[in-house]
């Protein structure tokens, strides 16, 4: 796991912030609320082949 994958994380988390805060003062708290869903979800595929690579590592380290 390389450092570049907190970086989109961090950028992507910076981006939603920005965006949902535009769209909560504008009065469109539904479309903030989706845009912010949007981002969990988009990042959570990014980090569940890390995840999956963890509990395989854990499972042979464990069976040995």
């Amino acid at each position: 796991m390389g450092i570049t994958i907190i970086f989109k994380i961090a950028a992507a988390g910076i981006v939603v912030t920005v965006l949902s805060q535009v769209l909560k003062h504008s009065g469109r708290e539904e479309q903030a609320f989706l845009l912010s869903l949007a981002g969990l979800i988009m990042v959570l595929f990014w980090i569940v082949p890390y995840i999956s690579e963890l509990f395989e590592t854990m499972e042979t380290l464990f069976i040995m």
